[in-house]
């Protein structure tokens, strides 16, 4: 068969510098490697092909004789002597055979392309069967504040990989669900080819380098020992959980791939926002208005608690805007399932009255008419500091 160009099989021209041919190359091998095309025996050839074009190519001696022989150059590789057109660095090498350097070489050049595929040169060697663990799981789930703070029991639904009815999980058809050891690659899962100084090593096709091959199929999971179904699992939320955190369910993940260990469940924890408490860590926080006649003269305010309780809030009199009241013991747990709680902080909001009647205008200018300095400190120390300074 006549061999084709090598700058044609690269596709580069033949003024193409080393780092052009170098470049193409990588492209063309990562496009056409055996473990991106498995079972493509047409893509292996190429593969093959743009291996043999960037052997020579890539060396300098080795590129001047192609450049001026032709393929001819190289007849000595099967059995002919026309190489040795004055450049004995090539022919020295090549006399050596596989021994020494040219296993190296193969070993590296393999190592590369495993490397470029995304796998280790051994990752599928020696397996010892075909069962894997399954995949963990997310699921991300929004629960009221009020539920953070009890804790709750809740049954989630979800849509997964579960071992298959009908085979048990094995993959197989058969009872003994046996498997048998791959004829092509002898159980390691990866088999090697010769070509040339080369040697490349690739998954194994017939087994898809596993190993072992079913020998009787399950057809409703088609050999795998899973397939998708809904799932339903009832999970504890302790009290006092966070936005945030992640709850593990073991072994409520996918189904192991023909009777490996299932996977996990991670569920994400999302609290949603309150309509009057704002949380802080094990602490609440909320805002509430007051008349200015109770905010002056003190007084008592009911509000509910995070549990649903009443909570009495003592006003002191004299209370001013913004001022914050603490109230111990009716926040979040200090942390999950603890029985001690953290405070509630309760920021007052003194309202000023509005919509008047004549009566009430009179009556208030009536109280500022008889209020001393002592009655508004504040304003009476701020505008006397004003007084001062213009005069």
């Amino acid at each position: 068969m006549t061999k084709r160009d090598y700058y044609e099989v690269l596709e580069v021209s033949k003024t193409a510098n080393a780092d052009e041919i170098k470049k193409s190359f990588r492209k063309l091998a990562k496009k056409y490697h055996p473990d991106q095309n498995s079972g493509d025996k047409t893509v292996e050839q190429k593969f093959k092909e743009i291996n043999e074009a960037y052997e020579v190519l890539k060396d300098k001696d080795k590129k001047a004789a192609y450049d001026r022989y032709g393929h001819a150059a190289f007849d000595q590789t099967t059995g002919g002597g026309s190489y040795n057109h004055g450049f004995t660095g090539f022919g020295n090498a090549h006399s050596r055979g596989s021994a020494g350097g040219f296993d190296d070489f193969a070993d590296m050049f393999s190592n590369f392309f495993h490397d470029m595929a995304g796998t280790s040169k051994h990752s599928s060697a020696g397996k010892s069967g075909l069962s894997t663990r399954g995949s963990d799981l997310s699921h991300e789930l929004w629960i009221t504040l009020n539920e953070a703070f009890s804790g709750k029991k809740q049954t989630i639904k979800y849509s997964t990989l579960l071992k298959c009815d009908k085979c048990n999980g094995t993959g197989s058809a058969s009872p003994d669900g046996g498997n048998i050891k791959c004829s092509m690659c002898h159980g390691k899962g990866r088999v090697i080819t010769t070509q040339g100084f080369f040697r490349i090593e690739q998954t194994c096709s017939k087994c898809n380098g596993e190993g072992v091959i079913i020998k009787d199929p399950c057809k409703t999971c088609r050999s795998e020992g899973r397939i998708e179904k809904h799932r339903t699992t009832e999970i504890s939320i302790p009290r006092g959980i966070n936005d945030g955190d992640r709850l593990r369910i073991i072994g409520a993940g996918e189904a192991g791939v023909r009777g490996g260990e299932s996977g996990d469940l991670y569920v994400i924890i999302h609290i949603q926002e309150h309509k009057f408490y704002k949380r802080q860590g094990s602490s609440i926080k909320c805002s509430i208005p007051i008349k200015m006649v109770t905010a002056a003269v003190g007084g008592v305010v009911s509000i509910p608690s995070i549990d649903g309780s009443e909570i009495k809030i003592s006003v002191p009199h004299g209370t001013q805007n913004g001022t914050e009241l603490r109230v111990r013991g009716k926040g979040m747990p200090l942390n999950q399932n603890a029985d001690s709680f953290g405070d509630l902080f309760v920021k007052i909001i003194v309202e000023t009255p509005t919509n008047l009647s004549a009566k009430q205008k009179e009556m208030l200018e009536q109280f500022d008419n008889h209020a001393s300095s002592d009655t508004s400190p504040q304003s009476t120390s701020f505008f006397q500091k004003i007084k001062d300074f213009f005069n």
